[in-house]
């Protein structure tokens, strides 16, 4: 198995590629070892020393690290992918994955608002997340309310210094021009 790499402008955040599918549905972000009890691969790449986040996408995992070399710990990472897909584990628990989705945010917007809401997370699906998930992260739609488009970042965009620009700069002057009464973008 070869499993390749690839920087994500998060300097903190690498992106591994095992060259097969990672997870089916809705991408998974892990910020702890207690979230990442529903995946066996996100609770081993957790055990390493230096990890603090794993995302999950379709045929990608995104880590990050603290303030450890990624040369340090980035044989550890390969090893425990390595490993988890050889073994033939799943990589979520199904009974505790639906919990935890069941559990995730609530999308909040005014029912007025519900034909627009509609246009900014086709625009969400069709533009932005699949060019945010060749960084290894995934932005998620959260609410609207009085003009303002409230995101989610999770994986490499969760933390990273450019995150605000692509915010403001790219989602932002987007969702503007496709959809009239979209003032703002706020992360949350």
């Amino acid at each position: 198995m070869f499993i390749q790499t690839e920087a994500t402008p998060n300097p903190a955040t690498l992106k591994f590629l095992p060259g097969r599918d990672v997870l089916t549905g809705e991408p998974r972000d892990f910020r702890s070892i207690d979230a990442a009890a529903i995946s066996p691969l996100a609770t081993g790449l957790f055990a390493i020393s230096g990890v603090t986040g794993v995302f999950l996408g379709a045929d990608f995992i995104s880590v990050t690290k603290d303030d450890t070399d990624w040369a340090h710990i980035k044989p550890a990472i390969l090893g425990v992918i390595m490993d988890h897909f050889l073994s033939g584990k799943p990589v979520l628990l199904e009974e505790q994955a639906d919990a935890a989705a069941d559990e995730a945010g609530e999308e909040f917007f005014d029912e007025d608002d519900k034909e627009m809401v509609e246009v900014i997370k086709e625009l969400l699906a069709t533009r932005v997340r699949p060019a945010v998930a060749m960084d290894g992260g995934d932005i998620i739609f959260r609410g609207f309310k009085e003009g303002t488009v409230f995101l989610h970042m999770q994986g490499a965009c969760s933390g990273c210094p450019s995150s605000t620009a692509t915010l403001k700069n790219g989602i932002e002057n987007l969702l503007r021009h496709f959809v009239p009464g979209v003032e703002a973008v706020q992360q949350i």
